[in-house]
């Protein structure tokens, strides 16, 4: 099994990606500061932000393909930038800004991969090929976008890595091809291996990842489990209540907990939107004692507590928009 070899390589240490004191500098521009995080072997974790907030700057850190500033990294127990050829045989990496060219086939591409990036069991890439749903005799000028990210998907996976690096792998995807992505990750989990993803789809994150760090302006603002932030994030509230004395209704509205509150009153009923970001149970004791006519009550997103870490003059991500940058544009001082 895949996840036999892997542990067989990765020696005692408990995590699969260590960032340390990580800072990063293009000329007066910090594209990282400080930044520390680890992701335990067997885990998914999301690595989000807005554009420019240090996301690929980090990922290509970790694949020694840019040298940091600063700080120390480390993939699999292994120093990134003493592990050479061995370690990133070992790595499955997908770029975020995925160039293919060129009038050999997919299937001769994938070839070249596979003698460059280690053993490939026999069958691996047709498999793939298949659930990703995509012909290998095409030649690779002609493909699509989406098509050219598949090809792109299929050589980080097929050799089995011990960790896979991920940058927007579901750009330019559609969602039946998605929604098989996220089977093949929580596979490599299962198996023992790991994942660190970056990604504008919020809700993609939210179903694929155990925690999340999250960056802002080169600098970690919260490492956390997805639950954790989810649980953390305000819920909206609707409800309609009967009310002949507005005064009161508010005074009931203020001891509930709610925030935010908007209430439109006519012919006796009273419209109330608001939002909750404390415990459920002040806004039930309040609503007790109140005539409630309709009441909804959200569940909390994801997305809405990571906006708040990202601050509120960051532009909002759409739910399952991946348009937002198949790259990021972290090295923009470079």
């Amino acid at each position: 099994m895949a996840s036999t070899r892997a542990q067989g390589r990765s020696g005692s240490t408990a995590n699969a990606i260590d960032v340390v004191s990580l800072t990063k500098r293009f000329g007066r521009h910090d594209a990282l500061r400080a930044v520390d995080f680890t992701v335990p072997r067997g885990s998914v974790y999301g690595l989000i932000g807005p554009n420019g907030a240090g996301k690929t700057t980090t990922m290509r850190i970790l694949l020694d393909i840019i040298r940091s500033t600063s700080g120390r990294t480390a993939v699999a127990g292994t120093d990134s930038r003493t592990g050479g050829p061995d370690l990133r045989r070992r790595i499955g990496y997908l770029p975020g800004e995925l160039i293919l060219q060129g009038r050999i086939t997919g299937r001769r591409l994938l070839s070249h991969y596979a003698a460059v990036s280690g053993p490939v069991p026999p069958g691996r890439i047709d498999e793939l090929a298949e659930r990703l749903r995509i012909d290998l005799d095409r030649p690779v000028r002609k493909l699509s976008k989406g098509n050219k990210q598949k090809l792109g998907l299929i050589q980080a996976f097929m050799h089995d890595p011990e960790v896979l690096i991920l940058d927007e792998p579901t750009s330019g995807l559609d969602p039946l091809i998605q929604r098989e992505f996220l089977g093949m990750v929580k596979e490599v989990r299962d198996e023992g291996r790991t994942v660190l993803l970056s990604s504008h789809v919020i809700s993609e994150i939210q179903e694929a990842a155990d925690a999340v760090v999250i960056l802002r302006d080169g600098v970690v603002v919260e490492v956390a489990g997805v639950e954790v932030l989810r649980r953390s994030a305000v819920r909206r509230v609707r409800l309609q209540v009967e009310t002949r004395d507005e005064r009161a209704l508010d005074a009931d509205l203020a001891e509930s907990g709610l925030t935010a509150v908007t209430r439109h009153v006519r012919d006796g009923l009273a419209d109330v939107q608001a939002e909750l970001g404390g415990p459920i149970r002040p806004l039930l004791r309040a609503l007790a004692t109140l005539p409630v006519h309709d009441l909804v009550l959200e569940e909390p997103d994801l997305q809405d507590a990571v906006l708040r870490l990202y601050g509120t003059d960051r532009p909002a991500l759409v739910p399952g928009d991946a348009a937002v940058g198949a790259g990021d544009s972290d090295e923009v001082a470079r």
